[in-house]
């Protein structure tokens, strides 16, 4: 934690993505309020979130413009939202109010809960799906429209929110995250979900996008044994998979399966690790209990994944 603090945080509270311009975003922020809550240090927590609420809260409808780059005048170039790091700091905010009898925190989780429900929430059929953004990415949005990404579930975070924002579909969107984790399995011969996925007639990879398993979709397993689901159908294909003979990530080519990049960070390594851990009992190799950070996001999903063993 205190490693991951001193390289990342910046003393205004914004979470510095060193692998990405310097730039600062809401899952970012999100995940630096949840690792602030979970090692109970309030004074970075407040200072994450009052970042957060000045600087990238400059939407009307209460979620969070997803990128503030120090290089840009205005921060700000676009205001769209990214609903996983909206969840993620909606999420942080519950957590924190409860647990430190901050009503003003409960207050914002609530507010943030219901636009949420209001906006990046779109039913298809009977469907309840999350927008990866409020803007671009629904049916009426683009040709191959829904697109989802199944990463931006955060499955912890959703029982949380179902208590903040009790009108939200926020059940439906469970139980609809893990069946569309089935059905994007079985694009490719891999049995690993691509990052992003078109929804329009059977899942396909999106348009636009990387045809790949990469650096969102390697979160899902982690969120699936942080929240508890032990299925084994739906984490095991990852354990099998992910990893190349020296226990590397590998990023995969969807049509065809094979590797396309290796990822040796051990944030990224540590994530198959631990679901062994948690699914097996299997204990965690020697250079995986304790690591420096590298960049900012392999380091953050290991930060958030320490918390499960």
């Amino acid at each position: 934690g205190a490693l991951y603090k001193d390289k990342f945080l910046d003393p205004a509270g914004r979470i510095i993505d060193n692998a990405n311009g310097g730039i600062s975003h809401s899952e970012g922020q999100g995940y630096g309020l949840l690792l602030s809550y979970l090692a109970g240090n309030r004074g970075d927590f407040d200072r994450i979130w009052a970042f957060t609420r000045t600087e990238m809260m400059v939407r009307d409808d209460g979620l969070v413009a997803w990128k503030w780059d120090p290089a840009a005048k205005p921060h700000i170039s676009d205001t769209n939202n990214a609903s996983d790091g909206d969840l993620l700091i909606a999420y942080g905010l519950a957590l924190a109010g409860e647990a430190w009898h901050r009503p003003d925190l409960t207050q914002s989780a609530n507010g943030m809960a219901a636009s949420l429900a209001a906006g990046s929430l779109e039913t298809v059929g009977d469907l309840v799906l999350l927008k990866p953004g409020n803007s671009g990415f629904a049916s009426g949005d683009r040709a191959d429209g829904p697109v989802v990404n199944p990463s931006y579930w955060v499955f912890e975070a959703l029982p949380v929110l179902a208590e903040l924002a009790p009108a939200g579909p926020w059940n439906e969107l469970a139980d609809n995250g893990r069946a569309l984790l089935v059905r994007a399995m079985k694009i490719g011969p891999s049995n690993l979900p691509p990052d992003w996925v078109s929804l329009k007639a059977e899942p396909a990879v999106a348009d636009g996008f990387p045809q790949e398993f990469s650096y969102n979709a390697l979160r899902i397993p982690l969120y699936l044994v942080r929240a508890g689901i032990h299925d084994r159908d739906l984490p095991a294909p990852f354990l099998s998979q992910m990893l190349d003979d020296q226990g590397r990530v590998r990023v995969v080519d969807i049509a065809t399966g094979q590797t396309r990049q290796l990822l040796a960070d051990s944030g990224y390594r540590i994530i198959p690790a631990l679901v062994s851990c948690v699914l097996d009992g299997k204990p965690l190799a020697g250079d995986l209990q304790s690591f420096l950070p590298t960049d900012y996001y392999p380091s953050a999903v290991a930060g958030v994944g320490d918390q499960v063993v």
